[in-house]
């Protein structure tokens, strides 16, 4: 007969749930640069008490993706451009070595998915879907990250993405045009032709120049 689950297990359970969802939610631009949250209202919302709500708080606002104020307020961050640009220097640092640990592993399996996810990456720019660009736009370089088998490289990036979700999604639904410069596909041509120095190039214009294009 299993064992009963330890009152400390359910909570830590309920913890990583709401840890996790939320810090989808904000990684994806679902949720405004400066939205205020409460412990209260994060635990309406995933149905579980104030404990592991704070937790979940707590881990975010280590992370950068969720800002404390001294007065105990709680809200997404809100990003100056000199933030925005800072943070694209360090992607156009780590993520075009992401792409070349990439590259011997980039099989025409890899190539294909990342040609379908670019289709559902127009697709949302066509329907001027700021939180559904993000979230596809971010699976393209997961993605193809994944195969570079650096997981702390990897994580880096991904608190990176995590603190300009909330701007992104600000930014993109403030565009009167696509955003779209075409790196991808020269990220994908670079891969089919294992062509290292194309594959970083394309993919620091497409951590650069997006961003400054937004900027301006």
């Amino acid at each position: 007969m299993a064992a009963e689950p330890k009152p400390s297990d359910i909570t830590a359970s309920a913890h990583d749930r709401v840890y996790r969802s939320l810090r989808q939610q904000i990684m994806h631009g679902e949720l405004p640069p400066g939205e205020a949250l409460t412990l209260r209202g994060i635990g309406a919302t995933f149905g579980v008490s104030m404990t592991p709500a704070r937790e979940a708080v707590r881990r975010l606002v280590a992370e950068g993706a969720l800002a404390l104020s001294a007065s105990g307020r709680i809200s997404t961050p809100e990003l100056t451009n000199e933030r925005l640009e800072e943070l694209a220097a360090i992607r156009a640092l780590l993520e075009p070595e992401l792409a070349s640990r990439a590259l011997p592993r980039a099989y025409p399996a890899l190539i294909d998915r990342l040609r379908l996810i670019n289709s559902m990456v127009d697709q949302t720019v066509a329907k001027r879907d700021a939180v559904g660009y993000i979230r596809s736009n971010l699976e393209f370089h997961r993605t193809l990250y994944l195969r570079a088998q650096a997981p702390a490289m990897l994580a880096m990036v991904e608190t990176v993405w995590l603190q300009l979700g909330p701007t992104m999604r600000h930014l993109y639904s403030g565009m009167k045009h696509s955003g779209r410069l075409g790196h991808h596909m020269a990220i994908i041509a670079a891969l089919k032709a294992g062509d290292e120095a194309g594959l970083q190039v394309a993919v620091r214009n497409d951590v650069t120049q997006g961003l400054r294009m937004l900027t301006t």
